[in-house]
């Protein structure tokens, strides 16, 4: 590899677009993800270097689109050029846009580097097919450092922790690279690297991984949160230079120990006092952590509005599959200790969770669908997710489908459609695929309506009576907002359904769907 000491290089991040028919593209409009802004954040300090990110989900004023309406990267190398790209792949269903990319790049005279969770097992070397020079394998703010000096310097790169790349035919593995545990060393993540996006909803990290070791979830390993110091230090960073106050914890163990979460929690209160203003917090946190009330108080005190919880089912022997140990009537009180304290409840569900074989439970579509409205109601929970299982790469439960050959073929249900909306594995009977997918529009049909509208024009003209005639003139507040934002928020959601049945009717799936669960159908096992 020759050496290029002699002028400064440019490192693009991108983070590829949705497909066009993914619900999730609004929310994506407001943030951005968190992977792409640590890596080029830290590429920007190498001597060198400069760094850049590209969201093509959060993309907008001054950007160059194609005719397709996306990012137009010919001509970004035009005004930009960047020598290595990186890929970011943590999503699966963005997975055929990111070869596209990356080929263009490859093609013209880049280096292509792609990490990220969908990068395992024989996806790696599919990867390396597909227009990438190196995979980085796990945590990549340090494989990818290493990478781009040794690129930059001209020196081999075979003896660097944590990357996979071709030698010929065979892909070569390099040293396995071990979980980062000093986070202090890293540099505070510089949104100002994200271009032509405007992000209203800023990302914060403080712990990887997660022990609760879930078969359909892709984080695992021993939690490693780094100090509360540095949570404080995230978000003062980005209040003094982005003047916003939304943000979103993406761990998915706030709360698991007390004492830190605590700490936690009294320095962003203190902080907050301190500077005079407010900030909107939105963590993900389990359901048990509710029967603390001290917890509770404490969050609440530092800002915390939103909690998004994991529920997965209203259905026992769901749960039981899933090891999770909560009854149905033990979340829904549960919930009502987290709206007790004055949260904003959103809940995620999976339906149509696959029963290990040998499980003795049969219920029909219709049937399930009832159970979770009914539970949905009866938690009175503020917005909810209702997603498909998703076979990701490298968990325990796709291996147990594959071995069960109920995993669709990729040829007809290719990565595009893992986004957790479209049915991607032969369900247990008496479901078929064209049921579970139904299933889910109907749960989020009923709670996401047209008539929400009418609601918040109730809400509004009746503002003034019901909250300045009662005596706590904050609790009627409190209480008016809660159903305004709920009713507001439903509203929006039943347009976001609309669009996208409107997209997926222009789709072919239905017709890939039938080739895929005849196909599926031919190869199951005998008896």
């Amino acid at each position: 590899m020759p050496a290029q000491q002699n002028k400064r290089m440019r490192f693009r991040v991108v983070a590829p677009a949705y497909p066009a028919f993914n619900i999730y593209s609004r929310i994506a409009r407001q943030t951005t993800a968190l992977g792409p802004v640590s890596v080029a954040t830290v590429a920007s300090t190498l001597q060198g270097w400069d760094a850049e990110v590209i969201d093509e989900n959060n993309y907008r004023k001054f950007g160059p689109v194609d005719s397709e309406g996306l990012p137009d990267h010919r001509t970004l190398q035009v005004i930009r050029r960047a020598d290595v790209v990186g890929l970011y792949g943590g999503l699966s269903s963005t997975i055929p846009r990111l070869y596209r990319i990356a080929r263009f790049y490859k093609e013209n005279g880049a280096i292509t580097i792609a990490g990220g969770q969908h990068f395992t097992g024989d996806n790696i070397a599919d990867a390396l097919k597909n227009g990438i020079d190196y995979v980085v394998i796990g945590e990549g703010v340090h494989t990818t450092a290493e990478l781009l000096n040794a690129i930059r310097s001209g020196a081999p790169t075979e003896s660097i922790a944590g990357i996979a790349y071709l030698k010929g035919n065979s892909v070569v593995m390099g040293p396995p690279r071990p979980p980062m545990t000093d986070f202090n060393s890293l540099p505070i993540p510089d949104f100002s690297l994200v271009r032509y996006a405007r992000i209203t909803l800023f990302p914060v990290g403080w712990i990887r991984g997660c022990g609760m070791n879930c078969e359909f979830c892709t984080v695992k390993g021993t939690p490693r949160p780094a100090e509360p110091e540095r949570v404080l230090e995230q978000i003062a960073s980005i209040l003094e230079k982005h003047h916003c106050r939304n943000i979103f914890i993406v761990d998915d163990l706030f709360g698991w120990r007390k004492d830190e979460t605590m700490r936690v929690c009294r320095l962003l209160a203190d902080y907050q006092k301190a500077v005079n203003t407010r900030l909107n917090l939105t963590v993900q946190i389990r359901l048990d952590r509710g029967r603390d009330t001290e917890l509770l108080q404490a969050m609440r005190e530092a800002g915390v509005n939103t909690v998004c919880i994991g529920f997965e089912s209203p259905i026992p022997e769901e749960l039981a599959a899933m090891n999770k140990k909560t009854k149905p009537e033990e979340m829904i009180e549960l919930t009502r200790m987290y709206h007790k304290n004055g949260f904003f409840v959103h809940g995620m569900f999976i339906f149509g969770y696959p029963l290990p074989s040998g499980a003795s439970f049969n219920m029909q579509a219709q049937e399930r669908v009832r159970i979770f409205r009914r539970f949905i109601a009866k938690a009175r929970l503020d917005t909810i997710q209702v997603l498909l299982p998703v076979p990701l790469p490298g968990t325990e439960m796709t291996r147990r489908l594959a071995e069960q050959r109920r995993i669709f073929p990729l040829e007809e249900i290719g990565w595009e459609y893992y986004d957790g909306n479209f049915p991607l594995f032969m369900p247990d009977p008496p479901m078929t695929p064209a049921q579970m997918q139904a299933s889910i529009r109907k749960i989020m049909g009923r709670f996401y309506r047209f008539r929400s509208m009418f609601s918040v024009a109730k809400n509004v003209i009746m503002f003034p009576a019901l909250v300045f005639t009662l005596f706590d003139i904050r609790a009627g507040w409190r209480s008016w907002y809660r159903t305004w934002r709920n009713d507001l928020i439903r509203f929006g959601g039943w347009l976001i359904l609309r669009r996208w049945l409107s997209e997926f009717r222009k789709n072919t799936f239905s017709e890939r769907l039938r080739r895929a669960e005849e196909i599926v159908k031919r190869a199951a096992p005998a008896g």
